[in-house]
């Protein structure tokens, strides 16, 4: 259980309002800062971490953790695929922002299929872990739901993930993607213990199977339902109780229902009315 001495702080995954921080990156932060907020979690900055950061800096605000490919050699863009940058690149842009923890956000659902994926997976991110170290960094990795589909012997492929990775790995739990990978959350957030350093709050209506699953669709953010922080079917204070070292508790909306900034005050109101932040 966390303690009133132990609680996260609040943070803010700056890709729920992409668009909004591509098109005014300071203004964008300015709002965030004006709603009491202190952290926020980078993505895409590996091309321009000045820019990121003198516009931080500006507002006050610090970006403790943030999101880099780590573990896959392409990433997908609408565009087409591109090589991933070196993870020397990645770290350099990182220390510069003033990230503390850089996470993998996403790999791709085959390779969580077979034991030899997973293997390889949780060796990439050891061996991150040791590039980071010389940069005074630290890695983690961030879930959806394609890590809950296989099942080896009784033990997800999450779980082998996580027992395969060094106790310096950290973990970061998208709690509303852990729960559309049929998992229990609290039970989860418990078992990982002080690995877990950050949670993605998020709510809304989990599908009704795992759209990373053998029969699944394609998934299209335009159809996922998302809510604010406590009016959805995630058990989030339950989740957030369960804790032990959670140091971040990151507001996100992969699909915002309404005004991006309106939206991330309301889950802000739930972290901090709940007491579930510092």
């Amino acid at each position: 259980m966390t303690t009133p001495t132990s609680l996260p702080e609040a943070s803010v995954q700056l890709y729920s309002l992409a668009s909004e921080f591509s098109a005014d990156t300071s203004g964008s932060l300015d709002k965030l800062a004006a709603l009491g907020l202190r952290n926020v979690e980078a993505f895409a900055f590996v091309d321009r971490p000045a820019e990121i950061r003198a516009a931080l800096d500006a507002s006050g605000l610090a970006s403790p953790t943030g999101h880099a490919p780590l573990l896959s050699d392409e990433l997908w863009t609408p565009d087409g695929s591109i090589p991933t940058p070196a993870p020397e690149v990645v770290f350099e842009a990182a220390a510069t922002i003033g990230i503390q923890t850089v996470i993998d956000p996403f790999v791709s659902p085959e390779r969580w299929l077979t034991e030899d994926g997973v293997d390889d997976i949780a060796e990439r991110l050891n061996r991150a872990a040791d590039v980071a170290a010389t940069f005074g960094l630290s890695v983690g990795y961030h879930n959806h739901a394609q890590e809950f589909v296989a099942d080896f012997g009784g033990q997800t492929a999450y779980e082998r993930f996580v027992a395969l990775t060094d106790e310096r790995v950290q973990l970061e739990l998208d709690l509303f993607w852990a729960l559309t990978g049929g998992q229990n959350v609290p039970a989860l957030v418990a078992a990982l213990g002080d690995r877990l350093t950050a949670v993605h709050v998020k709510d809304g209506v989990v599908p009704a199977s795992n759209p990373w699953g053998p029969d699944a669709g394609e998934l299209s953010t335009a159809s996922l339902d998302q809510r604010h922080a406590g009016t959805g079917e995630v058990p989030l204070a339950d989740a957030l109780r369960a804790g032990t070292g959670i140091r971040y508790a990151v507001i996100e909306y992969d699909r915002a229902p309404g005004d991006v900034f309106a939206d991330i005050a309301a889950s802000l109101a739930f972290l901090t009315e709940g007491g579930f932040v510092r």
